[in-house]
């Protein structure tokens, strides 16, 4: 077995947001103010695989798509992340933005618009590949170690670092580890986090369809007997004809035996399911890509850090994707995560510096003013050699920084699990009043400026965000 390498982070998971998180870390968390943390990124799929599969969704070819809220894209940008470049990713075109939404309840009145030049935003948010995000996040640093594809079979909390074991016989060890793995790895349960799952019975079905008209920027949430029918505006190419300004992503919800059936259909059969769900807002549908489905749960940790341990992402929770919240709410965790780090960094760095100040003040006693240039010199060049010291032994892991993730997390989990929740439980609930209730509400919220206005502020990330940090304009 080959000896333990030493690390600051240990990532396991290399999907969107172990990605994000390996570069913000390695790039921005300076515990001396002259490198970064030392972080190792493990990921159990191959970088070099390029065959997509319908079944098992590897980050590089998972063919799904995500709506990016609009504090989402200012954060990665943030984080050098600009999705100008994901243009590169996919086809060289830039991710469309969403500036409309539209939600509907079919075959009743409710019905809500939202337009961004309301609220004075560019967007609510920008639709992108989920592969070519991660892609772009991969390439766009050399920063931090990459262990792929390897698993990891074992991890063990000591007092003062946490073990890891890969399956090739290499093992590390590290102050602070972070699963972000999706939590499919059950490597939280060796940590001691449970977790509980809420089973929907529900199936999101994923495809790409053309339609007849142009989606112009706008997105649709319409809910129906079967369940949610989200269309994303998103340009792709389907049976080599590319789609032009007309394409959509679709996330179909419906339950699990239905799911079977829909998916058993012919081609022209299952648009004209489609069709019948969706209408002709957007005029035909003209083609469909290949279908893709995943069971939905909402999975959630009871606790999201242990020992010298935290989760991020959908290890932390799993969320039903009605109203597109669960890889926002991920990024969150992270960008939570990388500030907490780099405040306690450069709080430890300056106690660092102020110590060996001291030191050097105790150790050389008064000095005559003919010395003070001298003596400010020799001080540069202890503090320099005190920086390296402070990064060596900046602790990532402490419990003051894992218990401060663990509460700064609590509010913004607690509040969208509980929006996500409720929006599936009660638009699938054909139970008569409950269908009643829930078009006065959409008619009612349609009405209401600032009931409109808190809603833009959730959804676009901005709901949890402290008020000095918030845009000056309508919507945060």
């Amino acid at each position: 077995m080959e000896s333990a390498a030493a690390v600051d982070v240990v990532i396991i998971g290399g999907g969107i947001v172990g990605t994000v998180l390996a570069k913000a870390l390695a790039e921005k968390v300076s515990p001396a103010n002259s490198c970064g943390l030392s972080v190792t990124l493990i990921d159990a799929a191959d970088p070099e695989q390029t065959s997509k599969s319908l079944v098992d969704f590897n980050p590089f070819t998972d063919t799904r798509v995500i709506a990016l809220a609009r504090r989402t894209v200012d954060e990665l940008s943030s984080m050098g992340l600009n999705l100008d470049g994901v243009a590169k990713q996919h086809n060289g075109e830039l991710p469309p933005q969403i500036k409309h939404i539209e939600v509907s309840d079919k075959g009743h009145l409710g019905l809500l618009n939202l337009e961004s030049s309301d609220y004075h935003i560019d967007a609510f948010g920008q639709v992108v590949s989920l592969s070519a995000l991660t892609r772009l996040a991969a390439t766009a640093t050399s920063s931090y170690q990459y262990i792929a594809p390897a698993k990891v079979t074992k991890v063990k909390q000591q007092r003062e670092f946490v073990s890891v074991q890969l399956d090739s016989g290499q093992s590390l060890t590290t102050k602070l580890l972070v699963l972000a793995d999706g939590g499919r790895s059950g490597l939280a349960e060796q940590v001691g986090i449970t977790k509980s799952v809420s089973d929907y019975h529900q199936t999101a079905i994923v495809f790409n369809v053309h339609t007849q008209l142009p989606h112009e920027n706008k997105a649709y949430e319409r809910f129906t007997q079967s369940g949610p029918l989200a269309f994303l505006p998103f340009d792709s190419e389907i049976d080599d004809i590319k789609a032009n300004g007309n394409g959509f992503s679709v996330v179909w919800t419906v339950d699990t035996d239905a799911a079977k059936s829909l998916m058993a259909l012919s081609q022209s059969e299952f648009i004209k399911a489609l069709q019948e769900a969706f209408g002709y807002r957007q005029g035909k549908v003209l083609r469909v890509s290949e279908l893709a489905s995943y069971p939905l749960a909402l999975t959630k940790a009871q606790q999201v850090a242990s020992h010298r341990t935290v989760v991020v992402g959908n290890a932390a929770q799993a969320l039903h994707p009605i109203a597109g919240q669960g890889f926002n709410l991920g990024l969150r965790d992270l960008s939570a995560l990388v500030s907490i780090l780099k405040n306690s960094a450069e709080k430890h760095a300056q106690q660092s510096a102020v110590s060996n100040s001291k030191r050097i003040l105790a150790s050389e006693g008064h000095t005559s003013s003919s010395n003070v240039a001298s003596n400010s010199a020799q001080g540069q060049s202890n503090t320099v050699q005190s920086e390296a010291f402070a990064s060596a032994n900046f602790d990532a892991g402490a419990f003051s920084i894992t218990q401060h993730y663990a509460n700064s997390r609590k509010n913004d989990r607690d509040n969208t699990i509980a929006l996500t929740d409720t929006l599936v439980r009660t638009f699938s609930n054909q139970y008569f009043p409950t269908v009643i209730g829930r078009n006065v509400s959409l008619l009612a919220l349609s009405m209401m400026p600032q009931a409109k206005k808190a809603f833009v502020k959730h959804t676009t990330g901005y709901g949890e965000t402290p008020q000095r940090n918030r845009d000056n304009n309508a919507a945060c």
